[in-house]
């Protein structure tokens, strides 16, 4: 900064910008406060139906959530903007205070554009005797006034870079980017600068010491927009795959990883971490670093020039996080591609890892050899990328490939997608876990991306009042799983461990599952037979059609394990009470009623009910055999232990709500209050649960469903009772009774269809 720019600033224009953004803040935390109570919250309340229920709702959410980034942003630029417009009036002042003292002393300063000079006032004939104080003054005040410019420059440029920075996050909306002052957020850039200078040294080089501070680095500031951006940024998608590369070869950075081997996987974590946080960018920086990402998966990195190939590396960099939409989507498409590539168009395997080849995961789960199980697990936070990417294309019916099926009387080559490849079809590479036993990463990961795509939430997590109902893409993708596992329950129940994500997805399509059990055409409707069906299981978003033999079929499956079980036991109880409350409710408009028959809607809700139950545990029976043992105790534990992800309300541990419509009268959105009736329900449910895990008695499988009968009529007494006695509409002993009766000839219903002596049947388990 000149010494006139600095001497003759006029700070009324900043003193204006401050005081606007000032009052931005504050009409933004109003507007904030307005989207979140009004908005967001009239949005979860309103009863949602058809395209509304899966464009406006998250719209409107998304739009609320803008209001909060927006407030974030504004306090940011208005906390820097006030400390920068400070620090220059300081700055000012000490100058002029400088050039008064050397004035006083006889001294001038004059400024010229790029630097000043300072002299002596004294006449030529009085400077002999004064030469050598003068030289003194003259080097002091010069030093002194140059310090107070170099900090006015740092204070202005800092300012400037920081503001930059945040401008670049967005290119539309807002960043969410939140600090305290302006020094914080400089820092934040040069911390990041600094810590990308040390990944981009020789991983041989890297010292104990500069490791440690590389993942404290990473580790406080991996949430911190600014930070990350600026890190990958300046690392490149180049270096940051020649970093975690040659981290890992055991034939260069092997001093490094003999003192720091056992933190390479919290170096893991907090590197994908930040650099997911660092693709939601939209600046220049990592918009060239995304792009070039993708186009180094199939090119080789580190020192042999074959594998790993970029792909390999950067999907252990993908396991935590959450990574930009349109980035998964365009790194899938061309993981696919190499995939293709490198397996023939899916004809053998690939990814094998031979002994002498780098670990390129430092969790212990998986070597990470096979790029597809780090990029599923990122597929598994990320939601509508996982969408996206499931149903998106593998083959078409014209490519070279092996893929065929029945078309015109003979067999023809047919379209995969990428769900039916990696579900059905892929050659999984064989891989070991730290324990040297049969890893099963790959496909559990795939089933966590399953959850994802086709529940609209992370994997892990359960639906919230913002999770919006299935749109299209998700109800068709669960149609392709369900029938997948219709048509062969080994796809399934192979590989038992993907159950509970494949039990969370199923407990969130349960409307979609109770209509497709009610064998009631819906091609035509003269008798408006479907429309009472539709109104008995009303759902917003879109229907997943689905077929009753493979939702059987599924249930089956998922029964085998107990995680998958307890998922959809739970929340086919609460869904069942929800149903009571639901509709015998005297209030109910009479356009969503199915019938005015409270007894008929009772005894049909509990019959189908029944048959979800009977069904499942048929599938544990089969899991627990004929040998009586404690198997059972596992099954009832993980019921119980769905008690423990009751938080605020019943919705958000059955995953129904979503999907069921929202109504003023039971709080049906997920994470909504309890109703009476569900609450009436779930008691009784975790109650059998409790008893029956700590009880020491061993079982058979068959006794476990004769068991299960028992309990599942009683359960379904429960809710019938609770809910008539809440609205009194219609006498509670009857209500109970009828429900009792129904629960258990669905239940027996469900072994009459898995056996096929029933409509609906099955044949081939």
């Amino acid at each position: 900064m000149d010494l006139d720019a600095l001497r003759n600033a006029d700070f009324s224009s900043l003193d204006d910008a401050v005081d606007d953004w000032s009052t931005m803040v504050g009409d933004l935390e109003k507007l904030v406060d307005a989207a979140e109570k009004g908005l967001r919250g009239a949005s979860n309340q309103a009863r949602w139906a058809g395209v509304n229920a899966t464009v406006s709702k998250a719209f409107i959410g998304k739009t609320a959530g803008e209001f909060t980034d927006a407030h974030s942003q504004a306090s940011s630029i208005h906390k820097i903007l006030q400390d920068t417009r400070d620090e220059l009036k300081l700055y000012q002042r000490q100058l002029t205070g400088a050039i008064e003292r050397g004035r006083q002393k006889n001294l001038a300063v004059i400024g010229y554009e790029g630097g000043f000079t300072v002299t002596t006032n004294v006449p030529p004939e009085g400077r002999a005797v004064q030469d050598k104080d003068n030289k003194g003054a003259i080097i002091a005040l010069r030093d002194e006034i140059q310090g107070i410019l170099d900090k006015a420059t740092e204070s202005d440029t800092t300012a400037g870079t920081v503001l930059m920075a945040i401008a670049d996050q967005s290119k539309l909306g807002f960043s969410d980017v939140d600090y305290s002052d302006r020094d914080s957020a400089a820092k934040a850039l040069k911390d990041a600068e600094n810590l990308a200078d040390l990944a981009k040294q020789k991983p041989e080089d890297l010292s104990p010491s500069e490791f440690d501070r590389l993942n404290k680095g990473l580790k406080e500031h991996a949430g911190d927009e600014l930070f990350a951006q600026r890190f990958a940024g300046h690392l490149g998608a180049q270096g940051t795959l020649d970093f975690w590369t040659g981290l890992n070869d055991p034939h260069g950075a092997w001093k490094l990883g003999q003192a720091r081997g056992d933190q390479f996987d919290d170096l893991q974590k907090n590197l994908s971490l930040t650099l997911a946080t660092a693709s939601q960018s939209d600046s220049a920086d990592m918009t060239t670093w995304k792009s070039n990402m993708v186009d180094l998966v199939d090119k080789p990195v580190g020192r042999s020039g074959g594998f790993p190939l970029g792909g390999q590396v950067m999907s252990n960099l993908m396991r935590w996080g959450d990574y930009d939409d349109r980035f998964l989507v365009n790194y899938g498409d061309k993981l696919i591609e190499t995939e293709k590539k490198f397996t023939g168009n899916g004809r053998h395997g690939a990814w094998g890892r031979a002994g002498g080849d780098p670990l390129l995961n430092r969790t212990g789960t998986d070597s990470g050899w096979d790029p597809m199980t780090g990029y599923l697990k990122a597929l598994s936070n990320s939601p509508d990328a996982a969408t996206d990417f499931f149903n998106g294309t593998f083959v078409t019916k014209d490519e070279d490939h092996d893929f065929t099926h029945a078309t015109e009387g003979k067999q023809g080559r047919r379209t995969l997608s990428n769900f039916d490849y990696l579900f059905e079809e892929r050659d999984w590479p064989q891989d070991r876990d730290d324990k040297g036993e049969e890893s099963i990463a790959g496909r559990n990961n795939l089933a966590a991306a399953l959850e994802a795509a086709t529940t609209g939430h992370p994997a892990g997590e359960l639906p919230t009042v913002d999770t919006p109902p299935h749109n299209a893409d998700q109800a068709k993708l669960m149609e392709s799983l369900v029938a997948s596992i219709g048509e062969n329950p080994k796809r399934l129940t192979e590989f038992g461990y993907m159950s509970d994500s494949v039990g969370q997805i199923t407990s969130e399509y349960l409307p979609d599952i109770s209509r497709a059990m009610s064998d009631v055409p819906r091609d035509s409707d003269p008798d408006g037979k479907w429309q009472n069906v539709e109104r008995r299981y009303p759902l917003a978003g879109t229907e997943a059609e689905l077929h009753h033999a493979d939702a059987s079929k599924l249930l089956f499956a998922v029964g085998q394990n107990a995680e998958g079980y307890a998922a959809v036991e739970v929340g086919q109880k609460a869904y069942m009470g929800k149903l009571m409350d639901y509709h015998l409710d005297p209030n109910l408009p009479e356009a969503q009623r199915s019938s005015d028959d409270k007894k008929l809607v009772i005894e049909l809700i509990a019959l189908q009910s029944g048959e979800v139950s009977g069904t499942l545990n048929l599938g544990v029976q089969e899991a627990i055999g004929s040998e009586a043992s404690n198997k059972d105790k596992g099954y009832e534990h993980s019921v119980a232990q769905r008690k423990n992800l009751i938080s605020g309300g019943v919705g958000t541990v059955v995953g129904v709500g979503t999907s069921f419509i929202a109504t003023p009268w039971i709080g049906a959105v997920a994470g909504g209050t309890a109703g009476t009736v569900t609450s009436v329900v779930l008691e009784s449910v975790f109650r059998g649960a409790e008893g029956q895990a700590l009880a020491e008695a061993q079982k058979t499988g068959g006794e476990f469903w004769m068991e299960g009968q028992v309990r599942n009529g009683a359960i379904a007494e429960d809710g019938a009772r609770a809910a008539a006695e809440k609205y009194r509409s219609m006498d509670v002993g009857d209500a109970g009774m009828i429900a009792n009766k129904a629960a258990a000839q669905g239940y027996l219903n469900a072994r009459g269809i898995i056996d096929g002596a029933v409509p609906g049947s099955i044949t081939g388990l």
